[in-house]
């Protein structure tokens, strides 16, 4: 069940900014774990997964928009692993290249009005009723089996960084990874980068899964919120890219490495700082994005 190559490489990025400022980045490559099931969402469906084997599941059915990565990942973990799947859709029946890969790994899609999706367990209930071969999994698969996962990626690590940062757009990747951190003892401070806008509420989230852990929040590199963009945020991923040939995307990654170089560029940390920042994949999100690129 677990057969996954999850043991994914650490790279370093060379910048002229970070000689200037004396610091070092890294990348933790999860977006090289698999395809499809990549970064954090294989790291929160593995315990997930395991847990619908053990009570005799076959039918996993989640939740998401028309362009959610988790949505892919499931499919493909669906037919990879023995499972059917459902997939319930946000918002008005649509066609596109996301939902056409979940539609391929298997996964039946449901279409729901955005009021009726705002209760997920109710929802899961009306369409499926006691059916005892379904099984939940909340949107994104947050939760704290998810974060169980999640804090494996600390056990990944052969070296020291001072600083470790996430994207968070449920909490869960961050708090797993910060429960990981405390559980090693280990004196690197945590740093975590929400892609929504009034994201405070995340912190509570995370507070809960992580014991209370203590972490930095920076809350000001939302770009207008979740899913949304601008120019200068699509011009330095295009940049990052072909400098760097790793592929990061506006709704997650983008927005972490965005925050990163801001931070190092305002001498936010000491020189001799090493800098690890965890690329979560989903880069198929990239998709929902394409025309808002110019070249």
């Amino acid at each position: 069940m677990t057969d996954l190559p999850i043991n994914s490489p650490v790279e370093e990025i060379f910048n002229p900014l970070f000689s200037s400022k004396g610091v070092q980045l890294f990348i933790k490559r999860d977006d090289m774990i698999h395809p499809f099931i990549s970064g954090n969402k294989w790291r929160k469906l593995k315990y997930i997964l395991l847990e619908a084997k053990k009570l005799q599941k076959k039918h996993l059915v989640t939740f998401g928009g028309a362009h959610s990565n988790h949505l892919i990942a499931t499919a493909c973990a669906a037919a990879k692993f023995g499972f059917n799947s459902t997939g319930i859709v946000r918002g008005e029946n649509v066609e596109n290249e996301t939902l056409l890969l979940c539609r391929l790994f298997g996964m039946h899609l449901i279409f729901e009005d955005r009021e009726s999706y705002r209760d997920k367990p109710a929802l899961f209930k009306r369409q499926f009723g006691n059916d005892p071969e379904e099984f939940f999994i909340d949107e994104g698969g947050s939760g704290p089996l998810a974060a169980t996962g999640c804090s494996e990626l600390i056990d990944e690590l052969t070296e020291t960084y001072d600083h470790l940062f996430c994207a968070a757009g449920t909490g869960t990747t961050a708090a797993g990874i910060l429960s990981g951190i405390n559980r090693k003892s280990i004196t690197t401070k945590m740093h975590v980068v929400p892609v929504l806008k009034g994201a405070d509420f995340l912190k509570q989230v995370i507070d809960k899964l992580s014991n209370g852990a203590s972490f930095e929040f920076h809350s000001q590199y939302h770009f207008g919120g979740y899913a949304k963009t601008s120019d200068e945020l699509l011009n330095f991923i295009k940049n990052f890219t072909s400098s760097t040939g790793i592929l990061i995307d506006p709704v997650y990654t983008g927005k972490l490495v965005f925050a990163i170089y801001d931070l190092i560029s305002k001498d936010y940390f000491a020189r001799g700082s090493r800098i690890l920042a965890v690329h979560t994949g989903g880069i198929t999100g990239i998709l929902g994005m394409a025309d808002r690129f110019k070249f």
